[in-house]
């Protein structure tokens, strides 16, 4: 069965101009074109076109969608990571909600403002975020390991001291972008061992299977990707590129 670039619109809610760019830019292609131009589109471009709309819901710039989108995973494992992803943005948004609420509430009721009140105007914002990576990390990585690495850190001390080598990093990458460097490049690995040594020394010291996850969740995670998309387009593909390159030469 297919469906007219008309009808497409009308269920997905997108415009057809806005189709049309989609495949103009090659994000998503029509299953044919008719004689007369009419785009037509199938089952296969639907599931994509959700997906793009999807992960445009939670943030990411057309450039981000085309490379995951066009990054092979099976379809369905991409649709469960997608719900995932929607369902912690929900529970998320509920936390925001039931804050803002019960700030209302308090307004409007005239209560008189205390520490443990004022608290509350609070919950769900970026501490509710953190704490749900930390149990993704948890999951990922084991407990003991992310523990261990909290405690390493010293929490926003360490930040304080060390952040600015993270951003150093990132920006001599978008340096080697600009230079046309590979993610093989020594120049490139060069940097990536500093990223490695710097997580040693303030998270965990990964193996090769856990740095290669790791550099999956910088460009997988829209969260993640979200950040990476600010400082450039280009960075957590070619991030997650020069990261597997490293794990398979140097790392056990």
């Amino acid at each position: 069965m297919s469906w007219s670039i008309a009808q497409v619109a009308r269920m997905s809610k997108v415009t057809s101009r806005t189709l049309r760019h989609y495949d103009e830019i090659g994000l998503l292609r029509p299953a044919s074109v008719g004689g007369n131009g009419y785009r037509y589109y199938e089952q296969e471009q639907l599931l994509r076109l959700q997906q793009i709309l999807v992960l445009r819901e939670l943030g990411l710039g057309l450039d981000a969608i085309a490379e995951i989108v066009d990054d092979g995973r099976d379809k369905v494992d991409a649709l469960r990571m997608h719900h995932r992803w929607l369902l912690a943005e929900r529970d998320r948004f509920d936390r925001l909600a039931k804050t803002v609420s019960r700030t209302i509430e308090n307004v409007e009721g005239g209560d008189k403002m205390t520490t443990k009140s004022a608290e509350h105007w609070f919950e769900g914002f970026d501490s509710d975020k953190q704490a749900e990576l930390q149990q993704e990390a948890r999951q990922r990585w084991g407990a003991e390991n992310v523990d261990a690495a909290n405690a390493k850190m010293g929490g926003k001390d360490w930040w304080a001291t060390h952040g600015q080598t993270w951003v150093a990093a990132l920006d001599t990458l978008v340096a080697h972008l600009d230079a046309g460097r590979a993610p093989a490049d020594p120049e490139v690995q060069e940097t990536i061992a500093g990223h490695f040594q710097w997580l040693s020394s303030g998270f965990w010291t990964p193996n090769r299977e856990s740095y290669k996850g790791l550099a999956s969740v910088y460009a997988d995670d829209p969260r993640f990707r979200a950040n990476f998309d600010k400082t450039d387009p280009r960075l957590a593909e070619f991030l997650r590129a020069a990261m597997t390159e490293y794990a398979d030469t140097q790392l056990d």
